[in-house]
């Protein structure tokens, strides 16, 4: 399947709005839920504004994975961006239609392309130690695991903990 990878913009919202609802409980099983007022539509676009704006100043990057017809498959987030050491913190987010099917791997191969073209030289990761396709996708992108996080929370009734990973330029 061919995909790209667009920059977020504020025409995304329905549609990502959508994409969002129809994941959440699909999500909810991999990464920590996003609350309950994330899926009332006035509140989801205050953040997706706030999110532009963050990516307006370059504190962030917002990404979404779509088929090359527009719909919408996943997202990516490049966060957390301290542009004196060339790094920032990799997030994302397959839907559970495309899960499995190599979609990740490819969005990430084309967001780590355009982080190393314009100069970041170190990208951190995590995921939950019980999301392990997630660990292979980044795993197979050539971050390396560092450490799985002693602190430990409960999300859906399990115990989990952080694996965290890095992908550096030297």
């Amino acid at each position: 399947m061919e995909i790209v990878i667009e920059p977020l913009r504020y025409e995304d919202a329905e549609d990502l709005f959508n994409f969002e609802c129809k994941n959440r409980m699909f999500f909810e099983k991999m990464v920590p839920s996003r609350g309950e007022e994330y899926y009332d539509f006035d509140t989801f676009m205050i953040k997706h504004m706030k999110l532009l704006d963050e990516q307006k100043q370059g504190l962030s990057y917002f990404y979404l994975i779509k088929k090359t017809t527009g719909e919408i498959l996943g997202r990516m987030n490049f966060v957390d961006v301290d542009q004196s050491k060339n790094l920032g913190h990799l997030g994302y987010r397959v839907g559970q239609k495309y899960a499995g099917q190599g979609i990740a791997k490819k969005a990430l191969g084309m967001l780590m392309e355009h982080v190393k073209e314009n100069g970041f030289t170190k990208v951190l990761a995590k995921t939950i130690d019980h999301n392990i396709a997630s660990q292979k996708v980044l795993e197979r992108d050539g971050f390396k695991r560092l450490e799985t996080s002693g602190d430990e929370f409960v999300m859906l009734g399990e115990t989990v903990k952080f694996v965290k990973y890095a992908w550096v330029i030297d």
